[in-house]
């Protein structure tokens, strides 16, 4: 009598479409094409450690695999989110099984390499360095900072990229050939899918999937599938976006630097982007206020209140309409007058100080509440400001003795410190002709 469990499930597309060879490969052309520094490694045969970063989807794992296949070593596959140091301790023992037994290589493969703690990573540095094993670890983070430098300096860092839109359609072909090549989809359909597959091409695998999963209902009779049926069939795709992780620092980097480059388009693009992938709107107003006072200043004082503002509004409003608000101060700061004098101007003052000695305050700017403190000098020879022509001590120092004027803040020549620098300019001839009397 048969049983349910008598028959293997079948694989998801993802796992039966797995490339079998390094020519069935879609993208990463800068690393495997001809003469590409991938093909000439699995061409030499000889295999060293390497980390494969990217995002999601790209092929870490698949090149991983293909990589023990083109080395004729033995493979080891460990996920740092399940294994802990029990499986470490298998996984090198399963090696020098292999190593006594058949005389073979393993290649270990760490998927979510940065998941390991700086102990688990260490564990795997004598093993690496006596040749029992060729290290490869896949990670979506960063690995200057995610991966131990001793482990990170032997092996070699390799970038994934994600795949674009012709690479995604070669796959899309390919999966549905596979899966359903009785269907015809439209171009418009295509072009969701692609769309919404964001670069990963799992993700896209797994649409593949779910839309002939949907087609085989009794309820669709059509051999066609058209984007109408898709945006019914596809639940909403959040774009990749990693809330802890380089493509958030990436993004936040790339709208700032487009509000400092005046590009109010460029700034809203990356605005709405981060906003769609999830993004903390407090977050992002925080950044809004920092770009105010950083790139704009005193050229513009107008948008640090505005920014203020719009982070106010947020707070009253929420989501979606404070969004608005917060859009609206990333336009006005974009096209703000920019000076980051004054942000200039603290740093040098900060750094300044910080490798400079305690400088005593001079008797002149000294408090003098008291009948003592006045005998003893404080607050002497001290020059009101208001009592003076233009409310201006000429020639007056208000350093400590032995600091000659710095000129940190030096104002640029755009917004309202165009005239602060004439300012500027006109007290300093007032402390000339002081001097020179």
């Amino acid at each position: 009598m048969s049983s349910l469990f008598d028959s293997t499930p079948p694989p998801p597309l993802a796992e039966a479409l797995r490339p079998k060879s390094i020519h069935e490969v879609i993208g990463q052309t800068h690393l495997l094409a001809e003469g590409k520094p991938l093909q000439l490694a699995f061409s030499s045969g000889k295999p060293h450690s390497m980390i494969l970063w990217g995002p999601p989807g790209v092929g870490k794992t698949t090149i991983a695999r293909l990589s023990a296949k083109a080395f004729d070593r033995e493979f080891i596959a460990i996920s740092a989110v399940l294994a802990g140091v029990k499986e470490i301790r298998e996984a090198i023992e399963l090696a020098q099984q292999n190593m006594a037994q058949y005389g073979k290589q393993t290649i270990l493969f760490v998927d979510e390499i940065h998941r390991f703690n700086k102990s688990q990573q260490d564990a795997l540095l004598p093993h690496v360095e006596s040749g029992l094993f060729t290290f490869i670890g896949a990670t979506t983070e960063n690995p200057s900072f995610e991966v131990n430098s001793a482990l990170l300096s032997r092996a070699q860092v390799y970038v994934l990229k994600s795949f674009n839109s012709d690479e995604l359609k070669q796959l899309f072909d390919r999966a549905c050939q596979f899966a359903m090549p009785d269907i015809e989809f439209e171009d418009a359909a295509m072009n969701v899918l692609i769309a919404h597959a964001d670069g990963d091409a799992r993700r896209l695998l797994n649409l593949v999937e779910q839309v002939r999963n949907a087609m085989q209902s009794p309820n669709f009779k059509t051999k066609t599938v058209d984007a109408v049926f898709l945006e019914n069939a596809l639940s909403t795709q959040a774009r990749r976006f990693d809330k802890g992780g380089d493509q958030f620092y990436d993004q936040i980097s790339a709208l700032h630097k487009s509000v400092r480059g005046s590009d109010p388009d460029a700034a809203l693009y990356w605005f709405c982007r981060m906003l769609d992938g999830g993004a903390d709107p407090r977050y992002l107003a925080r950044r809004i206020i920092r770009m105010a006072w950083e790139d704009i200043g005193l050229a513009d004082p107008r948008a640090m209140q505005l920014a203020n503002d719009a982070a106010l509004t947020y707070e009253r409003l929420g989501s979606p309409e404070g969004e608005l608000a917060l859009g609206q101060a990333i336009v006005y700061l974009a096209v703000a007058s920019k000076s980051n004098a004054g942000y200039k101007a603290f740093n040098a003052a900060r750094a300044f100080v910080s490798s400079d000695q305690s400088r005593p305050v001079p008797n002149h700017l000294r408090n003098a509440p008291t009948k003592l403190m006045k005998e003893l000098g404080h607050g002497k020879a001290y020059r009101y400001a208001h009592d003076e022509p233009h409310g201006y001590a000429a020639g007056e120092s208000y350093l400590p003795e032995g600091i000659a004027s710095p000129h940190w803040y030096e104002p640029v020549e755009r917004g309202l410190e165009s005239q602060i620098k004439e300012k500027m300019a006109f007290l300093r001839q007032l402390d000339k002709e002081h001097k020179d009397k």
